[in-house]
């Protein structure tokens, strides 16, 4: 990483989307408590993803990521955390099978507690107050007390981050996680009146896995069919907390991010001589960065020499937000900036980010066609440029929420009220994002079997 970084170098930075906290002396204790907790991840760990994501960035592997927008205190629970790890293996089933390359699992939990707003106020009935960033910042009830900063929040995000990431480590090793369980999940979804496509690649997945059973591989002769390598992932976004649980690698000693395997920089805080900038080019994770249509192909060299100086395949995913209909304005002209630079990274999709909108009902939502949409228009950038769609990233959730219109069940904007639970952004319910996936391994199916007529 950078010669002569420290990890508190970010502070001489300018420095956005951060909250002011009224009572320094309490915010210095917190970090002082912080600095003495054990990390919640492992240097071995970042590593090891690393070098799965280099396998990426070549073409040998898949990308998902995907989970909350923001993970909320009130709804912690073991329930929600199974639920959406079972919906990841689900995908990451039917992504393998079309990719017929191994997915790397990565989520966004045990982490992403904090959010970058479009505006530091929010009205309500004539009421201005500062807006909720998180719970790791402040509370959402809008009242003047919840919205003020709270370095006592960073103590909870940690135990809850430290109890999410125990169950999901459970959940990976202990059987949970076996290929023939989670795909009987996903038969379920199949038998659904409008799912025929699906259940024609599900039996075909079943039939696979039968072959596999009468060849004598299974769960118990071949340990990759009962366990996962699963990694998490955030925002690195409240740069105090991040500071107080980097630490120093003993094998390597370079400074590691403690707080996830995986951390990104969105598009609202990637200034090349920013404070986010600064603290993520200094450690060994993985880093992602988010472009949006205000990336401009200057600042994306810059950043890529900053964030990943000796040009290492597995160290940066840059991580494409455009809107549905923008991504042939925008994508290209990125992946020739890459090309210039002869730059090793993952390319990967974020369709969320970019299709929200606000519904008729009132509510925030994102239409799953528009999601859907930009997914084909990122996997047919690619596939025009010869490069590689390398991942998909996603928010959503293992809950029967209605947040998200259309889809399979699909879900309206009359029936957002029923179950709109989330704190922030709306989230793909379980079944919008297996769906998803199918459609993502017809994308993947397709591109493998064009680029195996090509090399005959």
């Amino acid at each position: 990483m950078t010669k002569g970084w420290t990890k508190s170098d970010w502070r001489a930075k300018p420095r956005i989307q951060m909250p002011d906290y009224p009572d320094q002396a309490a915010l210095n204790a917190v970090e002082a408590q912080l600095t003495q907790y054990p990390p919640l991840v492992f240097a071995g760990e970042a590593r090891k993803l690393r070098a799965q994501l280099a396998d990426v960035a070549k073409g040998n592997a898949f990308l998902l990521q995907g989970g909350d927008c923001a993970e909320s205190f009130a709804e912690f629970g073991a329930v929600n955390i199974r639920d959406t790890f079972k919906v990841m293996l689900q995908m990451a089933v039917v992504l393998t099978y079309g990719a017929k390359v191994p997915v790397v699992k990565v989520g966004r939990m045990a982490g992403q507690f904090a959010k970058p707003r479009s505006s530091a106020t929010e009205v309500v009935d004539g009421t201005e107050l500062p807006s909720y960033r998180g719970d790791i910042i402040n509370g959402f009830d809008f009242t003047p007390e919840a919205r003020i900063p709270d370095p006592q929040r960073m103590l909870q995000a940690y135990t809850q981050a430290a109890a999410s990431l125990n169950l999901v480590r459970a959940f990976s090793t202990g059987g949970f996680a076996d290929i023939h369980r989670v795909h009987a999940w996903t038969l379920g979804f199949a038998e659904h009146d409008k799912a025929q496509k699906y259940r024609e690649l599900s039996n075909r997945i079943s039939d696979a896995l039968d072959f596999m059973t009468a060849a004598g591989v299974n769960a118990c002769t071949a340990h990759s069919l009962s366990s996962v390598d699963f990694y998490t992932s955030h925002e690195a976004l409240l740069l105090e907390y991040e500071e107080a649980l980097c630490r120093i690698d003993s094998i390597s000693d370079q400074p590691v991010a403690g707080s996830g395997h995986m951390i990104w920089i969105g598009d609202r805080t990637r200034q090349p001589d920013g404070a986010h900038v600064e603290f993520c080019q200094g450690v060994l994770n993985p880093i992602g960065l988010k472009c949006g249509p205000s990336t401009t192909a200057e600042d994306l060299k810059v950043l890529m020499a900053k964030l990943n100086p000796e040009n290492e395949a597995g160290r940066l995913t840059l991580i494409a937000r455009f809107g549905a209909g923008q991504v042939g304005d925008h994508l290209p002209r990125l992946i020739k900036a890459v090309q210039e630079e002869g730059a090793n990274v993952v390319w990967s999709c974020d369709p969320m980010h970019g299709n929200t909108i606000k519904s008729s009902s009132g509510y925030k939502t994102r239409p799953f066609d528009s999601v859907l949409r930009e997914v084909h228009e990122f996997f047919g950038i690619h596939r025009a440029e010869g490069t590689i769609p390398g991942g998909v990233h996603f928010e959503m959730t293992g809950q029967d929420v209605t947040e998200c219109t259309g889809g399979l069940r699909d879900v309206t904007d009359e029936d957002l009220s029923a179950r709109y639970h989330t704190a922030c952004d709306p989230r793909l319910n379980a079944n919008q994002a297996l769906e998803l996936a199918f459609l993502v391994s017809e994308e993947l199916s397709s591109l493998r079997n064009e680029r195996l007529r090509a090399a005959q």
